[in-house]
């Protein structure tokens, strides 16, 4: 079994623009899902990249429509 590894992630909503932390469980390896936005609730699409290592090498935020 996995154990969580959290990494922070700081970026932007691609929608309204506020500054978003992102807490990322990278022992689950690359992964994409929709997180809602604090601020204006739009569903943002989060692609994490994550290597063999389990650390985080990539993060896109995206609107749901793209």
């Amino acid at each position: 079994m996995n154990e969580a590894m959290l990494t922070t992630y700081n970026g932007q909503c691609p929608y309204c623009g506020s500054d978003l932390e992102l807490s990322i469980d990278t022992s689950s390896g690359s992964q994409e899902y929709i997180e809602d936005c604090e601020v204006c609730c739009a569903p943002i699409t989060v692609v994490a990249e994550v290597d063999l290592k389990g650390e985080l090498v990539g993060v896109e935020l995206r609107r749901d429509s793209d």
